[in-house]
């Protein structure tokens, strides 16, 4: 009687230390047919038959049949409902044989919660089938589902259910490998104990030296058990950070990209209107005290635009021009009246030594 033990977070030191005699099995007879009705591809499956069954290839050979009921279907159930995730439904039990044909092993469904029915068997009740699968049901292309499971190699009972196949004639495959490569994908939880432990395997397992004491295996199996929930919050921890980053941003904190270049553009209309007033107001500035002539008005407003600091400097370091500063009269009309001199001509005849009658007359044939 051969057995296995499946090493997978969480167990306890007990159980760890038994063997179960237990094997794992891909039934070879149909189970359900898939036969549509109008092309209605099922939710609902028959994974294990009531009462006692054989394949076709003449297993199991260490009991007269294997056994389901509704006590056994019951733990069944409890070991669906306390795994982590879901239960594949591959194509041709290619799950079990990818790692020897090196092949990929895509999933044709998924289910979860399973049920017993009185008198027909265990049902997988909320099967989700990928889009390809259904189209292949739907044509004919498959019409059977083969399971398979876990069973106690000494009464025949069906232990839990780990994954199923679609097929048309299922696989048989040979108890031992079958059971190697499902042990080394699905968490399984120990059943059946023995009195006689392969302790030497377990204790190389974990690490230990050969005459480690019971007390010490415990430790050891414990400190994996630490470290695999350890490894199980962060891998949680990761996935709701994806789920974070996939979701839909909140609209307190962002605004869409659109509305950003809008404001963008607004933004930059504003300073650019700002600008041009700016410049306009030094410009005038500058005319009004003298630091500019009319002629680089145009000049000044450009240099503005491109650097205004460097407008401001220039104006800054620019001597005023008192005879441009406004207007000479201050917006009066300009002295005198065409014959007699005012204040100003005659200052300058003054200052000059000038007769204002000859200065008025010298102005005049100008």
């Amino acid at each position: 009687m051969d057995g296995y033990l499946v090493f997978h977070s969480p167990f306890t030191a007990r159980a760890a230390l038994s063997t179960r005699i237990t094997g794992v099995v891909a039934v070879s007879a149909c189970v359900t047919d898939l036969s549509t009705d109008g092309g209605k591809v099922p939710s609902e499956i028959l994974l294990v038959p009531a009462g006692r069954f054989r394949a076709r290839d003449g297993r199991p050979e260490e009991v007269d049949a294997w056994r389901m009921d509704e006590a056994l279907a019951a733990r069944a159930i409890a070991f669906a409902e306390a795994a982590a995730g879901d239960f594949v439904i591959d194509y041709e039990h290619q799950t079990l044989n990818s790692q020897a044909n090196g092949r990929p092993a895509p999933a044709a469904g998924w289910f979860k919660r399973l049920e017993w029915r009185e008198g027909e068997g265990l049902f997988a009740v909320d099967v989700r089938w990928t889009e390809r699968a259904r189209q292949a049901i739907s044509a004919g292309e498959y019409r059977y589902i083969s399971p398979v499971f876990e069973w106690d190699r000494r009464t025949g009972e069906v232990l839990a259910v780990l994954m199923a196949a679609l097929t048309n004639f299922p696989a048989i495959d040979g108890h031992s490998d079958l059971a190697a490569r499902a042990a080394a994908r699905f968490h399984t939880t120990p059943r059946e104990e023995d009195d006689t432990v392969n302790r030497e395997q377990l204790i190389a397992l974990l690490g230990l030296e050969a005459d480690a004491s019971d007390e010490q295996i415990i430790g050891a199996i414990e400190a994996l058990n630490a470290k695999a929930r350890t490894l199980e919050e962060k891998e949680t921890e990761i996935a709701a950070l994806k789920a974070a980053a996939q979701s839909a941003p909140d609209p307190a904190k962002y605004v869409p990209v659109t509305a950003f270049e809008a404001l963008k553009s607004e933004v930059a209309g504003l300073r650019a209107e700002r600008l041009k007033s700016e410049v306009a107001a030094l410009v005038a500035e500058g005319l009004e005290t003298g630091k500019l002539v009319p002629s680089q008005e145009e000049w000044a407003t450009q240099l503005g635009e491109q650097d205004i600091d460097a407008l401001r400097v220039y104006l800054e370091n620019t001597p005023a021009i008192a005879a441009l500063r406004g207007t000479q009269t201050g917006g009066q009309a300009p002295e005198g009246d065409g014959e007699n001199l005012g204040e100003t001509e005659m200052a300058v005849c003054r200052q000059l030594g000038l007769d204002p009658e000859t200065y008025r007359k010298a102005a005049e044939t100008h």
